[in-house]
């Protein structure tokens, strides 16, 4: 149970630490943010639980290409904000966007022979 909380904790820290320091530095959150944290605290948790190092190797596959079905709401959000009067109407918009694309991206995968 310790082990639980410890990855929980240690997780939802780096989400705490990087929406704090945005609110005092966006260029340095926005670098920290860009980093694949999610992604790398993962691998560590994948592969102390498993020792499958297989396994992280499909992992960091699939991840990479599900990556980008993401990259062009990133894009959009400034001109979202604008155009749609608010986060919210762009935030909903861009998570519409990006489930069209990762089934796009899904669909295009299977139709060139990639497995994920």
């Amino acid at each position: 149970m310790a082990y639980y909380l410890i990855k929980l904790f240690l997780s939802a820290g780096v989400i705490v630490i990087v929406t704090e320091i945005a609110k005092r530095n966006n260029s340095a959150a926005s670098i920290i943010h860009s980093l694949p944290l999610t992604s790398l605290l993962a691998f560590i948790w994948i592969y102390l639980e498993t020792k499958d190092s297989a396994l992280i190797g499909r992992h960091a596959f699939g991840t990479f290409w599900f990556v980008l079905p993401t990259l062009p709401m990133f894009i959009l959000m400034p001109w979202l904000i604008k155009k749609l009067g608010g986060f919210w109407p762009a935030f909903g918009t861009g998570i519409v966007l990006t489930i069209i694309l990762y089934f796009l991206t899904m669909r295009l995968l299977k139709s060139a022979g990639v497995n994920l």
